[in-house]
């Protein structure tokens, strides 16, 4: 906490008016986000004047295991004494043990890493070598996906609303409903180098499509000599009760893509995983494609410290578990507010709540801000609040996230009850 926490606040807001985003200034000030975070450990975050907040946005799931975990934390520290990035030309044994940490726990015959900054890049990545495998130059894709804003990523992407301004954009991918496996069967011929799919779509808003989609998608796929690339940026490392979405259904991609929770929370660490098949189209030049900063070392021994947490602290059940009780509760709070709330659905703690009206989600998050929670809505579906809390929330503090989202809630419901 500062001395003086208002000047903090009121400099800092003028900053990002004047020098970074001023639409973003104005709609965090709308939502009730109009204060300076300070410190975070956990699912708390503290602001400049010492006020507590319950993270149950966790910076877009990223935060699978809270804010600076101490065992990550010490990981990253005892590598910053030693040799922080990496001088490219000699082995690199972090990197190379998160490779091999990779294989042994991905699904199916994945086997080869390339390690990147964030979750875009990853795509990126898979697009790529996708083309280079199959020489095939066609993407099919999913209407409501996100994959992430860089040309290619955003090219696979499925909201008009953040495509069109920057068309045209990369030539070869069609978009199909997400969920309908035989529109994929339809869209997919020779000239299909792969699918890409979220095994549940984030920000579409926590869609969940029917049981078998992925499995009748990789026998499409098979059929025609296309590759499955899977987004697990946001499902993957244990966020939906296992460690990896398409374990659900037993189903092995020939290519993932994974972020976000993989640096442990600490350090931004991508990655994109491929099988022997795959991989064999970058050995006659194993450098068409590469990264200045991907894989360096402080992110590597984040990423290898936040496996061992995953395993150690059993935190995929953990997430399951607690998913079943948070969506019961909300549940619960849906058949309490029917005209508000439309439906409640989710998977480990990956849960998205669904609003009758785009101006309500606003609203619920204001009040959850005041209650000191935080959360926000899903990108592509305004209507929809996300719950992704790390997953070593405490069972009171999710209780107590929980009780304020069913007040925040009945406070916004009785408010738009006024107003009609």
């Amino acid at each position: 906490m500062l001395n003086d926490p208002q000047r903090v606040i009121a400099e800092t807001v003028a900053k990002y008016r004047d020098y970074l985003n001023p639409g973003l200034a104005a709609l965090m000030r709308f939502v009730g986000f109009d204060t300076v975070e300070w410190e975070a450990e956990g699912a708390v975050v503290r602001d400049v004047a010492g006020r507590e907040f319950i993270d149950c946005l966790g910076s877009y799931g990223a935060l699978v295991l809270g804010h600076r975990h101490p065992r990550v934390v010490a990981a990253v520290v005892d590598q910053l004494s030693r040799m922080p990035l990496s001088c490219k030309t000699l082995f690199d044994k972090p990197q190379a043990d998160l490779a091999e940490r990779l294989a042994q726990v991905l699904p199916g015959q994945l086997r080869y890493s390339f390690f990147c900054n964030s979750g875009a890049e990853a795509v990126e990545g898979a697009l790529k070598l996708a083309r280079l495998a199959t020489g095939r130059p066609h993407f099919i894709a999913a209407q409501g996906a996100f994959h992430g804003k860089t040309l290619g990523a955003l090219s696979a992407s499925g909201r008009e609303i953040f495509r069109a301004p920057f068309e045209p954009l990369v030539p070869g991918f069609s978009h199909v409903p997400f969920g309908d496996a035989e529109a994929i069967r339809a869209a997919l011929d020779q000239r299909t180098a792969a699918v890409i799919l979220e095994p549940i779509q984030g920000e579409a808003g926590v869609v969940i499509p029917p049981a078998g989609y992925l499995q009748s998608v990789r026998e499409a796929c098979d059929r025609v000599g296309a590759l499955l690339v899977l987004d697990e940026v946001q499902t993957g490392m244990g966020r939906t009760g296992t460690l990896f979405a398409c374990e659900h259904e037993g189903v092995a991609p020939d290519l993932i893509c994974l972020a976000k929770g993989l640096g442990g929370g600490v350090m931004p660490l991508g990655a994109f995983c491929g099988t022997p098949a795959v991989w064999k189209a970058l050995e006659p030049n194993p450098l068409l494609h590469s990264s200045t900063f991907g894989g360096n070392p402080l992110a590597c021994r984040a990423g290898l410290a936040a496996f061992e947490v995953i395993e150690s602290e059993g935190l995929c059940a953990r997430a399951a578990a607690l998913g079943e009780l948070a969506i019961a509760r909300l549940a619960e709070m849906q058949s309490a507010h029917p005209d508000t709330v439309q439906e409640v659905r989710g998977r480990g703690l990956l849960i998205g709540v669904q609003f009758a009206h785009d101006d309500i989600a606003g609203l619920v998050i204001a009040g959850l801000a005041q209650r000191g929670v935080i959360a926000a809505y899903t990108l592509n579906n305004p209507r929809v609040i996300r719950l992704e809390p790390p997953l070593v929330i405490t069972d009171s503090q999710l209780d107590r996230a929980l009780t304020a989202f069913a007040e925040a809630v009945a406070e916004t419901a009785a408010l738009v009850r006024q107003l009609e």
